[in-house]
């Protein structure tokens, strides 16, 4: 039986009673999370930028995101002291002076204008910048006062049913910076990519007392984050990496989270550590940081404990990337998390990963799209993961596998609606795993409907190696699978109307600063061919 307030099947009026009891049990508690408003401070004049002293404020660099063809989202936040709870920055707004241009040096710049970094966001700063041409490279700039932020260069998406020739387009996930340098963004920010999709676990939530760099043991990394100041001390610690602000602000990042920007393996209202509508609290919390420092617009501002974060970016006819949150919605993980054997629970077609709205949406916007490629970007691996030698049979409960109904109906749908082209791109395994989608996975014969390309960590689970004991298991186990590799980095994608070429960038050792990148391998999906093909 399932316990009360997880039943999959829960309607609008359950959902709706239990963020009645959030916002009756949390009250000016959450106030902040749920509103952006500080209890017992009122609206106050504007800070004189000179009064701010001659401190660094743009200590965490600037980042762009979500493409459109005549705009982008610009950020940066304002913080001398990022890892204090205010950022160092007093409770007043400031006035925060922005421009774009056409070249590096501000010769042409076509749009300016002023924003407010307030305190109630931490003085975070998200600017819609819009009326920009499709398709063309800007750089852009922030100014408070005499104080000028680095140079970020972003780029803006084709227009709508323009021929595209390439597209470029870097994949990364899960960077544990207490386990490894973020030597692949350095990586990453030399190669030139139209964007760049991050599929979660941006932070890591739980307190370490051990780590790689000089500072992982410090006691505010040992704490595990539950406020929203320890969420946005936590964003701040990672934002501070060179390498980090170099991806950031080599181009434009598409970003969706996974489960540790709020607690690991949550499910939708459900989590061990906590009832639900406490757990919403830390849920709120999570959300608002995670906003705060990420390239999103207002209409992924979360609002409490929701957040609208799946959504569609279409490149010219060439490609669509639909951004999945296989989070918020889902049922509870089956039989208590973990690996286990397909099971009742598991295999339930009542039980979802992305809720019933989702989902229709992805298979409606896929059938329709009129690209070429149809790209999902979620956060785990679709392709059946049977981790365990022998007959017998053993599957992550967290990932597609712990929610079959779900997949058979995604790639049910794919096969019904017959959508060509459709790649998959996945994280959260710490290892690359390219793999061949069946509608039968149990059947070598059943027809590929679909090409996945999950990447592995930036630098979470150390140094790795080429081939370690568990991928030896998947790759004999699942004969799906056509790659797998246990290295950190991320993956570089060349995306033309012919073919779907997959680089992974992989680095030798993380656990020092100065390791090397190199290409693993090189793996090919012809257009009107599903299936994986070495290059």
């Amino acid at each position: 039986m399932t316990p009360p307030g997880l039943d999959p099947q829960r309607g609008l009026v359950a959902a709706q009673a239990t963020r009645r009891r959030f916002l009756t049990a949390t009250g000016a508690a959450a106030a902040l999370a749920l509103t952006g408003e500080l209890a017992g401070v009122r609206p106050a004049e504007a800070l004189a930028p000179g009064s701010l002293g001659s401190a660094e404020l743009f200590t965490l660099g600037v980042a762009s995101g979500d493409p459109l063809p005549d705009a982008v989202v610009i950020w940066t936040r304002l913080a001398p002291e990022p890892t204090s709870p205010t950022g160092g920055m007093p409770a007043r707004p400031v006035p925060v002076q922005w421009e774009v241009a056409e070249d590096e040096r501000f010769r042409r710049v076509v749009r300016r204008g002023s924003a407010r970094a307030v305190p109630e966001s931490a003085h975070t700063v998200h600017v819609d910048v819009q009326g920009l041409r499709p398709r063309r490279h800007y750089w852009y700039r922030f100014r408070v006062g005499s104080q000028l932020s680095p140079v970020g260069r972003t780029r803006t998406a084709p227009a709508p049913g323009e021929a595209v020739a390439e597209l470029s387009l870097a994949v990364a996930s899960c960077q544990a910076i207490w386990e490894g340098w973020f030597t692949a963004y350095a990586d990453m920010a030399r190669r030139d990519h139209d964007a760049v999709l991050f599929l979660g676990d941006y932070i890591y939530e739980f307190g370490i007392d051990r780590g790689v760099r000089p500072d992982s043991a410090a006691v505010e990394n040992t704490r595990q984050t539950v406020t929203l100041d320890e969420y946005r001390h936590r964003y701040a610690q990672y934002k501070l990496d060179p390498d980090l602000q170099a991806a950031h602000a080599a181009a434009p990042w598409i970003v969706t989270l996974d489960d540790h920007e709020v607690v690991d393996n949550w499910a939708d209202e459900a989590h061990p550590s906590a009832p639900a509508a406490q757990f919403l609290v830390r849920r709120a919390n999570g959300f608002r940081a995670y906003w705060e420092h990420m390239p999103l617009r207002l209409a992924q501002a979360p609002q409490g404990p929701d957040m609208q974060l799946y959504r569609r970016l279409r490149f010219g006819s060439l490609a669509e990337v639909n951004v999945l949150d296989t989070r918020q919605y889902r049922s509870d993980q089956a039989m208590g998390d973990g690996s286990k054997p397909p099971n009742p629970e598991s295999q339930d077609p009542r039980r979802t990963l992305t809720g019933d709205r989702q989902e229709q949406w992805l298979l409606d916007g896929m059938a329709g799209s009129g690209t070429t490629w149809n790209v999902i970007g979620q956060q785990n691996a679709l392709a059946r993961l049977d981790t365990v030698a022998g007959p017998d049979v053993a599957v992550p409960m967290d990932t597609w596998d712990g929610y079959e109904g779900s997949r058979r109906r995604v790639l049910g749908g794919i096969a019904e609606r017959g959508v060509d082209n459709v790649v998959s791109l996945g994280g959260d395994l710490h290892r690359s795993v390219a793999s061949d989608l069946r509608l039968d996975f149990s059947d070598p014969s059943s027809p590929v409907m679909a090409s996945e390309f999950v990447g592995t960590s930036i630098a979470s689970g150390l140094d790795g190696q080429d081939l370690d004991p568990g991928g030896a298991v998947l790759l004999a186990e699942n004969p799906h699978i056509r790659y797998c590799n246990f290295q950190r980095g991320y993956t570089s994608c060349t995306i033309t109307p012919r073919t779907w070429k997959a680089d992974y960038r992989v680095v030798d050792r993380v656990t020092v600063p100065d390791g090397e990148v190199s290409t693993r391998t090189t793996l090919v999906v012809e257009a009107g061919r599903p299936g994986i093909q070495e290059s």
